[in-house]
């Protein structure tokens, strides 16, 4: 029996639309359908990989493309004045989706701690 296919999944297959930002060989980028913030955007891999506990250190360069991708579009969002970027790890840390994701969160200020 097939796993089914995470939203992500569906999105990166083009089943579902997403208002991208970013299209890469490696990763997409689309505003949060539930944002919690004026500014959410996601960033994730191509390649399936269910959380950053998942990751393998062939994964590495893949990490770092994806916060560079968050870097970049942080500046093409005009949120000098700061942003956050979350990625939430297994169910206790809020990961709702088993498929590794950034959340950009900018354009107010993020108060602490963020739990």
């Amino acid at each position: 029996m097939a796993v089914p296919k995470t939203i992500f999944k569906r999105i990166i297959d083009k089943e579902i639309p997403a208002d991208l930002l970013h299209d890469d060989e490696l990763c997409l980028a689309f505003r949060d359908i539930s944002p919690q913030a004026p500014t959410h955007v996601l960033v994730i891999p191509k390649r399936e990989i269910a959380s950053l506990a998942s990751a393998k250190a062939t994964d590495a360069d893949l990490l770092g493309h994806l916060l560079w991708v968050a870097r970049e579009l942080a500046l093409k969002l005009n949120l000098e004045r700061g942003y956050r970027v979350v990625v939430n790890c297994g169910p206790d840390g809020g990961q709702s989706v088993d498929h590794l994701h950034l959340h950009l969160l900018g354009g107010r200020a993020m108060g602490w701690p963020p739990g």
